[in-house]
């Protein structure tokens, strides 16, 4: 498991110039977390952009336990204040044709309201990625705009659209043409993929056929 610290106190080394909470101190981003570690933490209140936070926590916990799954965090002492988690795609969406192995889907990432600002998610998707880890797997995450934080962020669609891209572009994923038809629903939703380098061109085939049932759209 990767582990380090990142000073709340201090963020003007990230990019901001937000001071932390009162007596934040500093958070410790680390990951992949067992399902069993999981256990002995808390979730902040503020993690209910999904579900309530107590069933949040519970469904990081399962996903934690499944072979493929993988949960980084950021937290202060117990209580957990941001997340990330990767996963096989549901098997009801079309990203799970083909059962592929080496396809893995960023299923949500999210930071508590008063801790935004820091740097957490970048540092959260950069931890899933050292030493290598990823780089066997093509990893997608698919962006809806229902899903985006827009009343308490004060951003607009289009500019929380921008943040989400450069926080992803952090790790080096791109944004990635589909015909999905959510995706395809409104023009703020995204593909955005991140290719391993040691993904075999078989792999990265099979994907364009996922991202792409319109033959003419190629």
């Amino acid at each position: 498991m990767f582990h380090y610290k990142i000073h709340l106190s201090h963020c003007h080394a990230l990019g901001s110039s937000k001071e932390g909470p009162a007596g934040s101190g500093s958070a410790v981003v680390e990951g992949p977390v067992s399902a069993e570690e999981l256990g002995r933490y808390e979730m902040h209140p503020d993690l209910d952009a999904f579900r309530p936070p107590s069933e949040q926590l519970e469904a990081l916990i399962e996903i934690a336990g499944l072979p493929e799954g993988r949960i980084i965090i950021a937290r202060l002492e117990q209580t957990i204040i941001g997340y990330v988690t990767f996963h096989y795609p549901d098997e009801l969406e079309r990203w799970s044709e083909g059962r592929m192995e080496d396809l893995l889907e960023l299923g949500a990432i999210e930071v508590a309201d008063s801790f935004r600002g820091f740097g957490l998610g970048s540092a959260m998707l950069n931890t899933a990625c050292e030493q290598e880890q990823l780089e066997s797997y093509i990893v997608f995450t698919t962006e809806y705009y229902w899903h985006w934080d827009l009343k308490n962020s004060g951003l607009s669609v289009w500019d929380y659209r921008r943040m989400m891209e450069k926080l992803m572009q952090t790790v080096d994923m791109v944004w990635y043409a589909t015909d999905d038809p959510e995706i395809c629903s409104h023009p703020a939703n995204c593909l955005m993929v991140r290719v391993g380098r040691d993904v075999p061109l078989s792999s990265k085939e099979q994907f364009d056929h996922i991202r792409f049932h319109q033959r003419f759209m190629y």
